[in-house]
C-alpha cells in the first residue's frame, strides 16, 4: 500500500509546512491566532494545538513519542502559548523525520491495535492505513489554518507537494 519513502517524503512536507504555517502565524496577533473564525478547532491556535495533540497520540501509538496528558475535547487548548507551542511542534517533527527515516517495510505491514477515547472502543486498523491517516489528518487540519492564516491577508508560500520538496 505504501512504502518506507513515501512516510519520509510526507514527514519532511510536513515539517516543512509547519515552518511556512507557523511562521505565517507568528506574523498575526495573538488576538488573530486565537479568534473563532468558524473552523472546527474555532481559531488557528487551537487548530494547531489540536494537531500537534493528534500527531502525538498517535506517534505514541506507534511507540515513538508520549501520549498528551489530555483528552481530544482538551486538544485546542493543550499548550496555550504559541512560542511554547511552536517550540513543541519543531521538536516533534523532527521526531516525526527520524520515525520516518528509520521505518522499514516490516514496520508498515500488520495491525495496530489501540484503545481510542473518541470512540471509547478497543479498535485495530492496518499499520499502512494509519501512517497515512497521520499525515492525510495533519494535511486537512493545515488546510484549515490556511484559510484562516490567508483570510487575514497573510502568506504562506506554496502548499502544493511538488512545489514544496526539492
Amino acid at each position: 500500500m505504501i512504502t518506507p519513502e513515501y512516510a519520509r517524503t510526507m514527514a519532511r512536507y510536513n515539517e516543512e509546512l509547519n515552518r511556512r504555517i507557523y511562521g505565517a502565524a507568528q506574523r498575526l496577533s495573538d488576538e488573530q491566532r486565537r479568534s473563532d473564525e468558524g473552523a472546527f478547532w474555532k481559531s488557528i491556535h487551537a487548530t494547531l494545538s489540536h494537531l500537534y495533540w493528534a500527531d502525538r497520540i498517535w506517534l505514541s501509538r506507534f511507540g515513538v513519542a508520549q501520549a498528551p496528558d489530555v483528552p481530544i475535547a482538551q486538544s485546542g487548548t493543550m499548550i496555550e502559548e504559541f512560542d511554547t507551542l511552536w517550540t513543541e511542534r519543531q521538536a516533534l517533527d523532527r521526531t516525526i523525520v527520524a520515525w520516518a527515516d528509520a521505518m522499514t517495510a516490516d514496520e508498515i505491514e500488520g495491525t495496530l491495535s489501540w484503545y481510542s477515547g473518541a470512540t471509547g472502543r478497543q479498535m485495530s486498523k492496518p499499520r499502512a492505513l494509519l501512517i497515512m491517516q497521520i499525515f492525510n489528518h495533519q494535511t486537512h487540519h493545515r488546510g484549515q489554518v490556511h484559510a484562516l492564516i490567508t483570510r487575514f491577508g497573510e502568506k504562506t508560500g506554496d502548499t502544493d507537494l511538488p512545489f514544496v520538496l526539492p
